[in-house]
């Protein structure tokens, strides 16, 4: 058993204190990754309630419960953020960064206080790929958002569009890992190629612009 307030309290404090001497873009990321870290500990509260409610396995938890609670919380910082402050779209993409760094940083953590650290090479493959996957699914939204935006098409049928794509990518994901051997390897894969996908829509996009 862990105590995971304790945990994001230890983690927080430091971070808390260092928004006092950053600049106002670096103060705004790490700002927002310790929403990103308040939110995974919310949704774990969240999926645990519905957990003892459904009455499933723990792994079917992972794939049916958290992802779509995961999403939707990682969500409602960034339409707050959209609509209440209208930031540009560079902004606006570092702020759902920011939110799937210290997402995934948290859950990290705790699940290496909780199952442990023996296996380096297992720790480095499931760090790299939940925390590619977390950044994947935000960054892929954000996205989503501003082009929404930009084309004058920001309404509900497109948010809730985007968001489905982001639950059903993290519970692909989750449904991969859940098995050992080939199905685990191409869920841990998965969210580079993602990634590495994003990377190249986004060089393209400030080639074009520039």
């Amino acid at each position: 058993m862990i105590y995971a307030e304790n945990i994001l309290l230890c983690i927080a404090s430091p971070l808390l204190l260092s928004l006092f001497f950053l600049r106002k873009t670096v103060r705004r990321f790490v700002g927002c990754t310790l929403i990103g870290m308040g939110i995974c500990l919310l949704s774990a509260y969240i999926s645990g309630y519905m957990y003892q409610i459904v009455e499933l396995e723990e792994s079917e938890t992972s794939i049916f419960i958290s992802p779509i609670v995961e999403e939707i919380m990682k969500l409602l910082p960034l339409l707050f953020v959209l609509f209440l402050f209208e930031p540009d779209d560079r902004s606006f993409m570092d702020v759902g960064l920011g939110i799937g760094v210290g997402f995934a940083t948290f859950e990290n953590c705790c699940y290496i206080l909780s199952s442990g650290a023996e296996s380096l090479p297992y720790v480095l493959i499931r760090g790299l790929a939940v925390g590619v996957m977390h950044i994947v699914t935000m960054e892929a939204v954000s996205l989503a958002l501003v082009m929404s935006r930009r084309y004058k098409m920001l309404s509900v049928p497109g948010i809730a569009g985007a968001l489905t794509c982001s639950m059903i990518f993290h519970a692909l994901y989750n449904l991969l890992v859940s098995e050992p051997g080939l199905s685990a390897t191409i869920g841990y894969i998965l969210p580079i190629i993602a990634a590495a996908g994003l990377y190249a829509l986004h060089r393209a996009n400030r080639q074009k612009k520039a």
